[in-house]
């Protein structure tokens, strides 16, 4: 794979800052999807009045990618870079060891361009058995990027797999953003080839369509995360942040652009029935995860919510995940199904209303 560059990358300062000003944004304004929800509010669990279960019968363990966990929790990439970001990567590896869940790690761009901040990603030392996911923007593959940068992302966290973000709304939104993606199918085949560990496919909160899916599927990799709709919008963060007012513009007109989380989970799922599947993009409790899973996934990730959580304390991170824990344990409890396998398995999971009716 060529590493040519074929326009300057910017400065380690400018994405350092950039990082920062995302954090502060998704905190502090109000970038969430409104109109262009998940989905899953289409769908309703069918209630079990007798489940025939003992509670301590229900077990929510899991595997992803040959890797073990407590629960199917991903806590989804968001940052990386300053010092701030440090102490929430951090917090959330504490965490996530202490219940067995995956993390992600936000884009690691900084941490090539700047490799003194590389410790604010590096959390294996803190979670030593978790799944953890390693992060570039697909698109630097354009941007003088090949495998080597994509070693050293994977090393410098001792990573289980690379995540490849896809972001073209959220490029054309930002200011200067990089707007190239000529080629790159071509660009992740070569990688999936020659990288150590699989590549995951996510996008970023615009879904994933089950075409699209299938052609990187095609092109060697190991699992997919549909990042879909009715989370944060990052044509609203990139918005938020412009500096003229065509990309504010940009950022409004676009702002509920994307396919619905659980339209893309369906739709993989019916193309690609063993593909290792990802659910995140506005997924808020238990229910919503027991629902993406009901529909075909293997993994929720939520990002938002440990966001906040991270924000706060360590404290409010466990309290998060065992409110998360207790609500996918009463789906199943309430559903009859001891496990995740048998939720997927019973169809107690229903749309709201048939095909083509309103």
């Amino acid at each position: 794979m060529s590493t040519t560059v074929n326009s300057p990358l910017n400065s380690g300062e400018e994405t350092q800052s950039r990082k920062a000003e995302h954090i502060r944004v998704c905190l502090e304004d109000d970038v969430q999807f409104r109109l262009n929800g998940t989905g899953l509010d289409r769908y309703r669990f069918t209630h079990c009045c007798l489940p025939e279960l003992d509670w301590q019968d229900i077990d929510l363990t899991t595997r992803f990618l040959g890797k073990s966990l407590g629960a199917p929790l991903l806590i989804s990439s968001m940052t990386g870079g300053t010092e701030e970001a440090k102490r929430i990567n951090s917090r959330l590896a504490v965490v996530a060891e202490q219940f067995q869940i995956a993390m992600g790690v936000g884009s690691q761009r900084v941490a090539v361009e700047k490799p003194e901040v590389g410790d604010t990603f590096a959390v294996r030392s803190l979670a030593p058995n978790i799944l953890l996911f390693a992060n570039l923007g697909a698109v630097q593959l354009n941007y003088g990027y090949g495998v080597d940068q994509c070693r050293k992302a994977v090393d410098l966290l001792e990573a289980d797999a690379l995540i490849l973000h896809l972001n073209p709304l959220q490029e054309a939104v930002q200011t200067r953003g990089d707007k190239n993606f000529r080629g790159l199918l071509d660009k992740i085949h070569e990688l999936c080839n020659v990288l150590p560990v699989p590549v995951i496919a996510k996008e970023v909160g615009n879904g994933i369509s089950a075409k699209m899916a299938q052609k990187l599927i095609e092109a060697g990799v190991g699992a997919v995360d549909v990042a879909g709709t009715g989370g944060t919008s990052w044509a609203k963060v990139e918005g938020e942040r412009a500096k003229d007012s065509r990309q504010r513009r940009l950022g409004t007109t676009f702002a509920e652009w994307g396919l619905p989380t659980a339209d893309c989970i369906t739709s993989i799922r019916a193309i690609a029935p063993e593909i290792p599947l990802i659910a995140s993009g506005g997924l808020r409790t238990g229910l919503d995860v027991a629902k993406a899973i009901a529909l075909g996934a293997d993994l929720a990730g939520l990002a938002w919510p440990f966001l906040q959580a991270a924000a706060e304390s360590e404290a409010a991170i466990q309290t998060l995940v065992e409110h998360l824990l207790a609500e996918i344990s009463t789906v199943l409890f309430c559903t009859g199904n001891a496990t995740l396998t048998q939720l997927k398995a019973s169809k107690a999971l229903q749309p709201l209303h048939s095909p083509g009716r309103p």
